[in-house]
């Protein structure tokens, strides 16, 4: 992990070099959650804290924002929170009204407050100018599907896109991140519910496929992972963001 970290923040700079200047910022969502923890301390590590910027978006109350806080008290990045509930719910209302809809429907309300964070994201970032936008995704979320596309799916770099969900824990400790901010059960932080009641299997279950060690792994579990690794072909087919990949992996077998 050393060495991944090594060449992370390597590639980090080398993005910045050729996508900016001395001054560019890196502009962060931060949900308290392992991912944007990570990306947020290696942008601190690679190009100084001064040039972090880390944006809390809550959609009203956000039970967990206290780890949110604390990440950017850890690392002391200038932080803005800017809560989405007003855009959101203006516009669920005005498409209800507008589309003579009784209730907005689970995709929309699960996928709409990711794409108005994302805009966010870069409304932020254009207010201040010369800034680029981080998308924190990794590997596991990539294969899986698990994030929105033009949500948490976009983005200007990805550090963790090829970092399996366990990698990133161990990157984040590696980071100095507090331990507690990178054991968190990963939460899209809108369903209730963790990604892995969500999918209706592990992290883990899912790199086990992709490596193709299953050999004591139930035959349904592996055929749910293998459709779901089918179905969701089309959204990876859509990443096409500037991502660190790490020497050992072979990009080719993720896509």
């Amino acid at each position: 992990m050393k060495t991944i970290k090594e060449q992370a923040l390597e590639w980090i700079k080398d993005y910045f070099y050729r996508n900016g200047n001395s001054q560019t910022k890196a502009v962060i969502g931060i949900s308290g959650g392992k991912d944007s923890s990570t990306v947020a301390a290696l942008c601190c590590e690679a190009l100084g804290k001064n040039r972090v910027i880390g944006v809390m978006m809550p959609n009203g109350i956000q039970k967990d924002i206290n780890d949110s806080i604390k990440l950017c008290d850890f690392l002391g990045i200038k932080n803005y929170t800017i809560n989405i509930n007003s855009a959101y719910e203006g516009l669920s209302f005005e498409i209800k009204n507008k589309m003579n809809l009784a209730q907005t429907s689970l995709q929309h309300n699960t996928n709409t407050p990711a794409r108005l964070r994302m805009t966010t994201l870069y409304s932020v970032a254009a207010n201040l100018g010369n800034c680029r936008v981080s998308c924190n995704g990794n590997l596991s979320e990539r294969l899986s599907g698990y994030f929105t596309i033009w949500g948490d799916g976009a983005g200007d770099f990805a550090p963790l896109a090829y970092l399996f969900k366990e990698e990133v824990v161990e990157l984040g400790l590696a980071a100095g991140l507090p331990q507690e901010l990178c054991i968190k059960p990963p939460s899209d932080g809108m369903s209730g519910k963790t990604d892995e009641e969500s999918l209706g299997f592990t992290y883990d279950e899912l790199r086990k496929v992709i490596l193709k060690d299953t050999k004591n792994m139930d035959r349904e579990k592996i055929r749910m992972i293998t459709q779901k690794l089918d179905s969701m072909s089309f959204k990876r087919r859509l990443l096409n963001i500037p991502s660190f990949v790490p020497s050992d992996k072979n990009i080719k077998k993720f896509r």
